[in-house]
């Protein structure tokens, strides 16, 4: 190894960043070669997290050769002679660099479940379209939404579909069609070619590569994010997980080096905000000392929330399109996809750092799409005292520390999809965070600073409003800003590839313990009653601040296990009960929106019974006593071992949708 590399794979684009490992520069960021127009490369800081699927006749159109494409001179079958990707981490992925020929065609000619044959292809309806990321997947958009996708990121999250089958673009009729899975793939292919392609000596696979992912991510998506890097071309055996915020602070620690000890005491408390293009993420670090040496302690982590930035830019282009209703120009769906990225430009240029007084407006244009204004383009301007107003009223309302998000829109009946957020203040959703962070004693923990990250806060209004409203609600401890003065797009692909450094070579790090309490879903025994489905109870098998490498023996009675047959298994998660033990069982109520705990994927799978039925071919159901074991692995996944009592025999249950 001799670079340390971080990978965003963000909602709405994805970054690359990195550093020597023997050195003690910053991290840069790659440029990455991507198609802005037919035919036509251009190098830029970042790749648009946007997929558009052509039809093969349109792949024929144009040169839609990248550079890398002219090392790949290996035949088909030849290629298919390279061994196969795998997603088993128990088996060896292939070494890129002793067959890398090739590779970058290969991994994209190929499905996100073609090492399973009964799925094959199961992630893209039509192998043969053009498919297309970056720059101009996200121009595509506008002329194109129902063939483009966005937010794949996202859908990872969503355990109401199958993110393994081709549901994308979503809600709409296209013949092509991909998984969740298989366009995050596609992002992480590209940044391994272009980085391949860069350094053709030091190829990806053999580098020390972190990917970030939220720290709201649960078990499953983070399983699914594994899945889709190693079937990308990372190594399998080396890639590590890293959550954004803390990225954020590495970040931080690396713009400030030795000088971070400075601003920075024992006890002190660090809340990080992380407002991205669709998540927002929060956490909380604080300051403490063990044998001399200062260490950084994960508090908390809050849940997901898929409130970002393309809310602001989606209510910015909606009070653009009244602004175009005023001069009598109706917009169509097509034009209003367009005016959302045009009102993305007009907000960067009007919260901007640097922004200027004279710049009281920003020009809005369209092209026309009706029979006369073909091709013509209609204006408005949009005046910079609307931006300022809808942001700051809108997304950071200055509210009571005690104000809580609205949770329900009041319809009876909503569209299957991403769970969006109902409520677009962030602010109120950071009050109902901050009033969760309770120490032992249940007082509220006060944060002493705060560190800001993602693209809204490079404008100094937000960063003041947001201020303001930490001041207010806690005005005795005044919090302070530790944000950088680095680019906020880059920082978490920058933090991550400084933290592999710090890694491998030692220095300041996060104690990232678990951010989540878990448990397994135990069936109450009790009487039958027709139609109602016996109680449920929810058992805690990993406790708060468990850390990667440790295992726990849950205290608990024994539970009957079913073996032989299939069986379903639910699993659930808290970030507000960090008291919580090993034993501790909690009731868990079917539909109770309000309760600590979140439900995440559950698993239906059979045990095998171990018994030779070679002569009926099928397995006897039975149930056998267990206790329970668990075991978080280095890579953060948790394990549950189901260890027989009065046997030696053991099954394994994983927070993941792996097939056992």
């Amino acid at each position: 190894m001799k670079y340390s590399i971080g990978i965003d794979l963000g909602t709405t684009n994805t970054e690359l960043a990195y550093c020597r490992l023997d050195g003690v520069d910053e991290p840069q960021n790659l440029s990455i070669p991507q198609f802005v127009a037919p035919s036509v490369i251009e190098e830029l800081p970042q790749l648009p997290s946007c997929l558009y699927i052509g039809s093969e006749e349109e792949r024929s159109s144009a040169n839609w050769g990248l550079p890398w494409d002219s090392l790949d001179d290996l035949a088909d079958d030849i290629s298919k002679e390279l061994p196969s990707v795998t997603t088993n981490p128990s088996e060896k992925a292939p070494n890129q660099k002793s067959g890398k020929r090739g590779f970058f065609q290969r991994i994209l000619g190929r499905s996100s479940t073609d090492s399973s044959p009964k799925n094959a292809n199961s992630g893209m309806t039509q192998p043969e379209a053009l498919y297309l990321v970056g720059e101009i997947a996200s121009r595509r958009a506008a002329d194109s939404p129902e063939q483009t996708i966005s937010s794949a990121k996202s859908w990872l999250t969503c355990t109401k579909v199958d993110r393994r089958l081709p549901i994308l673009p979503w809600n709409c009729d296209a013949a092509a069609k991909v998984s969740p899975v298989e366009a995050s793939k596609r992002y992480l292919a590209h940044l391994v070619a272009a980085w391949d392609y860069a350094f053709p000596d030091d190829p990806i696979f053999e580098q020390q590569v972190v990917l970030t992912l939220p720290a709201s991510f649960d078990e499953s998506a983070r399983e699914l994010t594994r899945e889709a890097a190693v079937l990308a071309g990372l190594n399998p055996e080396t890639f590590l997980f890293l959550e954004e915020p803390q990225a954020a602070l590495y970040a931080w620690l690396s713009e400030k080096g030795d000088d971070w000890r400075k601003e920075l005491r024992v006890g002190d408390v660090i809340f990080i905000c992380d407002v991205g293009g669709g998540t927002t993420d929060l956490s909380m670090v604080r300051v403490e000392e063990e044998d001399g040496d200062f260490l950084l302690n994960r508090l908390a982590v809050g849940n997901r929330l898929l409130l970002g930035g393309d809310n602001v830019d989606l209510a910015l282009a909606y009070h653009a399109t009244e602004l175009f209703s005023r001069q009598g120009v109706k917009l169509n769906p097509w034009q209003s996809v367009a005016l959302q990225r045009q009102c993305r430009s007009a907000k960067e240029i009007l919260l901007r750092t640097n922004e200027s007084p004279d710049n009281d407006s920003v020009k809005i244009s369209v092209l026309g799409r009706s029979s006369r204004m073909i091709g013509e383009a209609v204006s408005v301007e949009f005046p910079k005292q609307d931006a300022t107003s809808i942001i700051l009223d809108g997304f950071f309302p200055l509210c009571n520390f005690s104000d809580r998000p609205k949770s329900r829109s009041g319809m009876g009946l909503r569209e299957v999809g991403l769970p969006y957020e109902v409520d677009a203040a962030i602010t109120r959703h950071v009050a109902k965070f901050l009033n969760s962070c309770v120490q032992e004693d249940g007082t509220i923990v006060s944060p002493s600073h705060f560190l800001l990250n993602g693209g809204v806060f490079n404008s100094r209004l937000l960063k003041e409003r947001f201020q303001e409203q930490l001041e207010k609600w806690f005005p005795e401890t005044s919090p302070c800003d530790l944000s950088p003065c680095a680019n906020l797009d880059q920082a978490v692909s920058c933090g991550a590839a400084f933290y592999g450094r710090v890694k491998k070579n030692g220095g300041i790090r996060i104690r990232a313990a678990s951010a989540r309490s878990y448990y397994i879903g135990v069936e109450s025994s009790g009487l039958a009653i027709p139609g109602v489905a016996r109680p449920l109870k929810a058992l805690c098998v990993a406790p708060f601040g468990m850390e990667e490498g440790t295992e726990c023996v849950v205290p608990s009675d024994e539970f009957e296990l079913t073996i032989g047959e299939s069986a379903l298994f639910r699993f659930f998660s808290s970030t507000s009960r960090p008291h919580d033990q090993p034993g501790t069982i909690l009731d868990w109520h079917e539909g109770d929106e309000d309760s600590d705990l979140q439900e995440t994927a559950p698993i239906e799978t059979k045990l095998d019974d171990f018994a030779d039925n070679s002569e009926t071919n099928e397995s006897v159901p039975s149930f056998v006593t267990v206790r329970f074991r668990s075991v978080v692995t280095e890579l953060g996944a948790l394990e549950i071992w189901c260890e027989e009592t009065g046997g030696d025999r053991s099954w394994k249950l994983e927070f993941s949708v792996r097939e056992e």
